[in-house]
């Protein structure tokens, strides 16, 4: 039988095709202080900085291949109606095939107008200072930077709502407001929880498993249920 299954991804999904965590040891990403090239104060205070950061992290997209992880997932779609929301700004799950996917922060291959949000362009290459939008405004990265607002999540909510079963890879669960996606799950909805340091989950009404291993093991291992 056809289920639609919602899975919530996070950069550990990412983390076996060699995109570092931020949150996994010091705090800092790629030598960085978080809050010096992920807010919009670090763009005011020095917008080349912030520019040449993701430059770094767009031109390793290209160095980049899916894990079995992503793999696996694409492949559920002939079997299931897979919804795939994520943490992540990489394209993996694309280059994976999954075909619906839902970027929570934004994404590493756009960008957008920084007096219109809603402007935005595919961009695979380097930004640069000077890189404008139509009306002579500087374009930034398409990236939900900490203390921005979330739009995405008023079209995730409904899908979680929706879902037949629940899969979590990869997540420390401490970004909200994604880390509370699952509570809007059907209460006998199972949640499968993948990640190699799990969180501790409260207060959810559901059947929960924890898989403490990586994405790629953990999918390997969901493919052998009846879901």
């Amino acid at each position: 039988m056809k289920k639609k299954i919602v899975v919530l991804t996070g950069a550990g999904m990412s983390a076996e095709s060699g995109i570092s965590t931020f949150r996994d040891s010091n705090g800092l990403w790629e030598n960085h202080d978080i809050m010096e090239v992920a807010s919009p104060e670090g763009w005011l205070n020095n917008p080349a900085l912030v520019l040449d950061f993701y430059n770094k992290r767009r031109a390793q997209l290209k160095e980049v291949k899916p894990n079995r992880g992503h793999e696996i997932l694409a492949e559920m779609e002939k079997d299931h109606d897979v919804q795939i929301i994520t943490q992540n700004v990489d394209n993996l799950h694309e280059k994976a095939g999954s075909s619906n996917i839902l970027h929570l922060h934004g994404e590493l291959t756009k960008v957008r107008s920084v007096a219109d949000e809603n402007f935005i362009l595919d961009w695979t290459n380097d930004l640069h200072l000077g890189d404008t939008d139509n009306n002579g405004k500087q374009l930034r990265p398409h990236i939900v930077w900490f203390g921005e607002e979330v739009p995405a999540i008023e079209q995730a909510i409904p899908m979680m709502e929706e879902a037949d079963v629940v899969i979590i890879i990869g997540t420390s669960l401490q970004v909200y407001p994604a880390a509370g996606l699952m509570h809007y799950a059907k209460p006998h909805v199972p949640v499968y929880y993948i990640d190699p340091n799990p969180a501790t989950i409260y207060d959810l009404a559901n059947p929960l498993e924890v898989l403490a291993m990586s994405a790629s093991e953990g999918m390997e291992r969901i493919m052998s249920y009846e879901l």
